[in-house]
This record gives structure tokens, C-alpha cells and sequence, in this order.
């Protein structure tokens, strides 16, 4: 199973996903990471605010920081190696690397008899 590690930019908590103006991308990445996490791929979070040392121990995280500032945040680390910059991994990256297909929810059919008829959605 691949190690995966996520550098997050400085956030108000270890999510991103507080106070009242939540970024909706945030939002998604974090229901992305807890899914991947019950499937088995182990994940960690740093976020700048709060574990800076973190950020200044990782040789490959400090070269792009060095080279690109803060706009290469977020930074994704598999084993080690820098795999996206300036940009969450997707479920289906998350999915990859654990060696499955990404499981997505379908949206209703509204042929099929969905829950909304009538012009009324339950």
C-alpha cells in the first residue's frame, strides 16, 4: 500500500473545512480523503498554520516551496516523491493509488423513477 502525504497551505483547522466560508473544494477533498482512509490508504495531512516544522523536515516539500512559494500549495507526496502540486489529488488519484476504481455515487435517474416527480424532490 502506497504512503501518501498532503501539504496543505496555512488553514483555520486541520481540514480546511470550518468557520463560515468554506471552500467547496475543500469540502470535497475531505469527504475524498475519508473514503480513501476506510478503503485502506493511509493519508496524512499537514497543514502550514499548525505543523510548519513538518513542512521544513521534508526535503522535497522545502525544494518546492524554495523554487515556487506558496503558490505550489497543496503539495502530494506518494513514497516520498512529489506527485501533484498546487492542486488536491482527485478521488480517482486516490483510487489509483490504492489499486481500485473510484467509487462514486451515481445521480438519480430521472427516467428510471427518481425521487423527484412532479417537479417535487423529496
Amino acid at each position: 500500500m502506497q504512503k501518501v502525504q498532503i501539504f496543505d497551505p496555512a488553514l483555520c483547522c486541520s481540514s480546511g473545512v470550518c468557520g463560515t466560508d468554506v471552500d467547496q473544494k475543500l469540502v470535497d477533498f475531505s469527504a475524498d480523503v475519508d473514503w480513501a482512509k476506510q478503503s485502506g490508504l493511509q493519508i496524512e495531512r499537514f497543514n502550514l498554520a499548525q505543523q510548519p516544522l513538518a513542512f521544513a523536515d521534508n526535503t522535497a516539500v522545502k525544494g518546492l516551496l524554495g523554487r515556487s512559494g506558496e503558490a505550489a500549495l497543496p503539495i502530494t507526496l506518494v513514497d516520498g516523491e512529489v506527485a501533484f502540486a498546487g492542486r488536491y489529488p482527485t478521488r480517482d488519484d486516490l483510487a489509483r493509488w490504492l489499486g481500485t476504481a473510484a467509487a462514486v455515487p451515481e445521480a438519480p435517474d430521472a427516467a428510471a423513477g427518481s425521487c423527484c416527480s412532479g417537479g417535487a424532490c423529496c
